[in-house]
């Protein structure tokens, strides 16, 4: 599961990339762990659920990574950092409502790997797309106790899978893909939660 990623990019050059309002958001760039802000692109109503207005720009929102789970003390260093099950009650509604789903701009993402044969721990990977410098994660957000957002997972490609995982975090091609998770019926943006292809990955050599 992915637990850290990076965004190294400004709000301002998060905004021109998607086309979106920055705003006031101070983002200058690093590591995004659980229970911290980060930016998150909408393109529904920012105080009030809801879709925008047509040709409205995505707008940039700071938000917590990590969803207070249902029936929990709210703690932001226990919060649900990603969606396995989108058929969830706790998911579902606002997976079927595009304007709670968001994208979440990142440069590279860790996971962890096999273990080193000489330490005995696991090593940490970090991965980043050819095609995309900057790329999407697929998000869904929620405001029931505090602002706060989840990635979506799918099955691991071939990369992800050759380090031990089992899962990853759903990477949305650029351009139209995008524009379906942010703004299409359900069925279209479900179909999106697919392995990101592994001949357009690389791993890097860590952060």
């Amino acid at each position: 599961m992915t637990v850290l990623y990076r965004l190294d990019a400004t709000a301002p050059e998060v905004a021109a990339q998607f086309g979106a309002a920055a705003g006031s958001d101070p983002w200058n760039g690093g590591h995004i762990g659980p229970g911290q802000f980060a930016p998150v692109l909408t393109a529904g109503r920012e105080a009030i659920a809801g879709p925008g207005r047509a040709g409205q720009p995505l707008r940039m929102i700071p938000r917590l990574w990590g969803v207070p789970p249902p029936g929990m003390p709210v703690d932001v260093r226990n919060g649900v950092l990603s969606v396995r099950n989108t058929k969830s009650p706790f998911w579902i509604g606002n997976l079927r409502n595009s304007e709670f789903r968001c994208l979440v701009p990142a440069t590279g993402f860790m996971e962890w790997g096999h273990k080193d044969a000489q330490t005995g721990k696991r090593r940490a990977q970090w991965l980043g797309c050819t095609d995309q410098p900057l790329f999407a994660f697929a998000g869904v957000w929620k405001d029931s106790e505090v602002p706060s957002f989840a990635l979506l997972t799918c099955e691991p490609n071939a990369v992800l899978r050759e380090i031990g995982c089992f899962a990853m975090p759903v990477i949305l091609p650029a351009g139209e893909a995008q524009h379906v998770w942010l703004r299409g019926e359900w069925s279209r943006a479900e179909a999106l939660l697919a392995p990101y292809s592994s001949s357009l990955m690389f791993e890097s050599a860590g952060h």
